[in-house]
């Protein structure tokens, strides 16, 4: 729970360093605007990534979801699935068009509408969520290093195509974090039966799932670092940033961030739901 009220700090953290101030605007506005270097090769790769995201995607994930819950004979994850699809989902629309306002500061890049946080973002990044709840433990590992590589190929598809900003994509990821927080917290006090312990067969090996932390751990770092070096970069040229060279950085930073948060999310949805599962067994 402490996971979940952090993310939704982050969440506001963002929005007010993006989106209410000027400086802040004109650093997403310069990613979206560095976005364009190189779009036309980019843009073939992105928008079939992006066409995956639907009503449609959303609607077949969730019933695979609920289905795999129902053949395994745990309810809970059910309920927990529709918990983070319609949660995560819902917040990332009332967020975006009923609470969260952007303040006109002239700047003439992007959307002049709040558009944080991202929609589609949020879409992809809880269908790969839903997926790792309900799959068997020793499927967990691999499910968040593929979930994690989905939901940041989603993210960067919609820099490339200037769909959103950096601080849209990022906020995104928080949301449907703390909603998988809050889910896990459910999961460690539902009632434990013996029959679904043994439906849920064994965990994965220790160094399976310490290799795959650490792996999401590491790549989050590295990308992180990069983030944090163009973002640095970036506010130190304000108020003119021009150039290819500065909006390349600022670009490019808006991807490091965006993976790093995808990484960051998935190493610790996994930690979250293997310790749930953990308390769960031990009660």
């Amino acid at each position: 729970m402490l996971t979940a009220v952090a993310c939704m700090a982050g969440v506001l953290a963002l929005w007010g360093v993006f989106v209410r101030t000027e400086k802040g605007q004109q650093v997403d506005a310069a990613a979206v605007e560095g976005a364009a270097y190189g779009q036309t090769e980019l843009w073939r790769v992105a928008e079939r990534v992006l066409d995956v995201v639907s009503v449609s995607a959303i609607a077949v994930v969730l019933l695979v979801a609920v289905g795999i819950a129902v053949l395994r004979r745990r309810w809970e994850l059910a309920v927990q699935v529709a918990v983070v699809m319609g949660g995560a989902n819902l917040t990332t629309q009332v967020l975006k068009y009923a609470v969260l306002a952007r303040p006109e500061h002239g700047i003439p890049i992007g959307s002049q509408a709040n558009s944080l946080p991202s929609g589609h973002t949020t879409a992809a990044m809880s269908i790969a969520v839903v997926l790792l709840l309900v799959v068997p433990s020793r499927m967990r590992p691999l499910v968040a290093a593929v979930g994690a590589a989905y939901a940041a190929a989603t993210g960067v598809s919609t820099l490339v195509g200037q769909w959103h900003r950096p601080s849209d994509v990022i906020a995104a990821v928080l949301v449907v974090l703390g909603w998988t927080a809050a889910t896990c917290a459910i999961t460690a006090l539902w009632p434990a039966r013996l029959s679904e312990d043994a439906l849920d067969g064994p965990p994965p090996t220790p160094r399976t799932l310490r290799g795959t932390l650490v792996a999401l751990g590491s790549v989050g770092a590295c990308a992180a670092v990069v983030a944090a070096v163009a973002l640095s970069r970036t506010f130190a040229a304000l108020p003119s940033v021009e150039t290819r060279d500065e909006l390349l950085t600022a670009y490019a930073g808006g991807v490091a961030g965006t993976v790093a948060a995808c990484a960051w999310a998935f190493a610790m949805s996994l930690a979250l739901r293997q310790g749930a599962g953990r308390r769960l067994r031990s009660a």
